[in-house]
């Protein structure tokens, strides 16, 4: 059976990290997903779709991880993190 895994880099841009707001939208993307999507720090793996699971992450600021998506119908989801990640999580405007 042929692998559809992707995955991207990205670095946690958010201003406090990331914590439990920008957890509970990545749960709500990740949700929305046919298979399951990964956050991924080094040998650490936590479930997309489960705050609790993404707040295992040692989750600093200027941290790269790796998301992956296991299936060709999500890949519109990962771009989707990856432009929420690469936003700092609406945490760095000014005001």
């Amino acid at each position: 059976m042929k692998s559809n895994i992707k995955t991207r880099k990205v670095i946690i841009n958010g201003k406090f990290g990331l914590h439990a707001r920008p957890a509970t939208m990545i749960a709500k993307i990740a949700r929305n997903a046919e298979k399951s999507i990964w956050i991924i720090d080094g040998k650490n793996r936590a479930d997309a779709s489960s705050v609790i699971d993404i707040l295992t992450i040692n989750g600093k600021k200027g941290k790269t991880i790796v998301l992956e998506v296991d299936g060709e119908n999500d890949i519109h989801l990962l771009d989707t993190l990856v432009d929420f990640f690469e936003s700092g999580f609406g945490e760095n405007t000014n005001g």
